[in-house]
């Protein structure tokens, strides 16, 4: 069957590819060769610059050659594919990956000046120091262009519904039953605040690599050249691929023939945790709207359900909760699975990495239905009022423990005698104040204790002036 979106087996390919396409760049099979060419070119590059090494300097016009070898079409790929699985213009089939692009480089250098320096491709290294230094500069790039970004402009969101609802007052609830009043915008704060921690946490994160040889211990380096500070040049060679700022890449200096992943596995439990969090979130704003709190703009032509013409479904807030669910099932195995390899190696993390994209995707689509979701939804101020006035029983706490600080007699007792399994109004309450044996100046300031009024600090919290 001829590929199309609609004929994909998976839905990240197929019905989301316009929302996750993007992704292609870091996490395709195209994305991983055109990253391991630009790797071992920039090793090849930086082996000419090593003194009593052996290897002769290149010129600037060669390292740029070299820099633009990176820049492959798809027939490049395909190339490098064919030599892999079939062989290719007298290259007998690898089976090996890694080794196929060496021999395409070592291809696209013949003709050239740099003809002679090309047995220099891939000196001393095992195919991991090329791939973990791959999927690092993947896994940064798509955090920091799509990943961050896209959770930057939820934490935007979340700020500005913050801010423009710090004080319109709701009623909270705890085991699902009416409890002491909130406001919305409080209650946006603490998603807000607990995003923002992880995102922070996610931004000065960085990433282990090793370039150290077949089983981490520079041997074929040492053998070939004993006079050269391998580990002082495997650390300037990682750092050579970072920026002034954003997620590092470092040298871990004690690993097996693979590096062990831990720090991919910090990563993903940091990921996994925003999108705790994100689904947290999308479950509150899904209840808010069944209860009228929120209120959906519709959009002409829409439909909410095949048979009842009057529904307006949260299904940006679904769709989000569903995709989270896939993307931490990813990175909870991610986590668990990548940092245990039997002893030096196994190549059972290898599948596992080519599936980073789905995770990725997932999330980015989860990401994105979010702010559409809430995009589309207005504060219902006059409903959250309406439900919060039904619910006078919320006060009781204010009372009691007024009383309390008035040396009053079991005051908790005594409320929980007025309100537990009644309907009170406050007229109720008006009458049991009037029976209390307190100065008049204390039932006043109890009188004035309202559902609407008992949010406490709730919008200093939300405009973070606490």
């Amino acid at each position: 069957m001829q590929f199309d979106p609609l004929t994909a087996v998976s839905s990240v390919d197929g019905r989301y590819r316009d929302q996750s396409h993007e992704l292609a760049e870091y996490f395709s099979e195209f994305a991983l060769i055109q990253t391991r060419i630009s790797v071992e070119c920039r090793y090849l590059a930086a082996l000419s610059e090593m003194p009593h090494l052996g290897m002769r300097k290149l010129t600037a016009g060669e390292k740029k050659l070299l820099g633009s070898l990176a820049a492959i079409t798809l027939e490049d790929a395909k190339i490098v594919k064919k030599i892999e699985k079939e062989g290719y213009e007298g290259i007998p089939a690898t089976n090996h990956d890694v080794k196929a692009v060496e021999y395409f480089i070592k291809k696209k250098l013949a003709g050239t000046s740099l003809a002679d320096v090309s047995e220099w491709i891939h000196f001393a290294t095992t195919s991991e120091d090329t791939d973990n230094i791959a999927y690092a500069l993947m896994l940064r790039g798509a955090m920091e262009e799509f990943i961050i970004e896209e959770l930057d402009v939820i934490l935007k969101t979340l700020d500005e519904l913050t801010k423009a609802h710090a004080a319109t007052a709701m009623l909270a609830r705890t085991h699902g039953q009416p409890a002491s009043p909130t406001t919305f915008g409080k209650e946006m704060r603490v998603f807000h605040a607990r995003l923002s921690r992880q995102l922070e946490e996610l931004e000065k994160r960085s990433l282990l690599v090793k370039f150290s040889g077949a089983t981490g211990n520079w041997s074929a380096h040492v053998a070939a050249s004993p006079d050269v500070d391998w580990r002082e040049f495997s650390r300037d060679f990682v750092e050579s691929f970072n920026g002034k700022k954003g997620i590092a890449l470092r040298l871990n200096e004690y690993t097996t023939q693979i590096e062990p992943h831990d720090t991919y596995a910090e990563l993903f439990d940091n990921l996994r945790r925003i999108n705790t969090i994100l689904i947290d979130f999308s479950q509150d704003l899904w209840r808010y709207i069944s209860d009228g709190w929120l209120a959906q703009k519709t959009k002409a032509g829409e439909v909410g359900s095949s048979t009842m013409p009057h529904k307006v479904n949260p299904i940006d807030f679904e769709n989000a909760e569903g995709n989270l669910g896939i993307a931490n099932t990813l990175f909870e195995h991610f986590s668990r699975k990548l940092p245990i390899s039997r002893l030096q190696r196994d190549l059972s993390d290898s599948t596992v990495k080519r599936t980073f994209g789905l995770a990725f995707a997932h999330s980015l689509i989860a990401y994105r239905s979010l702010l559409r979701g809430l995009d589309k939804v207005n504060v219902n101020k006059d409903a959250m009022l309406a439900e919060l006035d039904k619910h006078p029983e919320v006060i009781a706490e204010a009372i009691q423990t007024v009383l309390r600080r008035e040396g009053v007699e079991v005051p908790y007792e005594k409320l929980k005698a007025l309100t537990r399994g009644r309907e009170v109004t406050m007229a109720d309450f008006a009458k049991f104040i009037d029976s209390l044996n307190v100065g008049v100046k204390v039932k006043a300031r109890l009188k004035k204790i309202q559902p609407g009024n008992y949010v406490g600090l709730a919008a200093k919290i939300a405009r973070g002036d606490m």
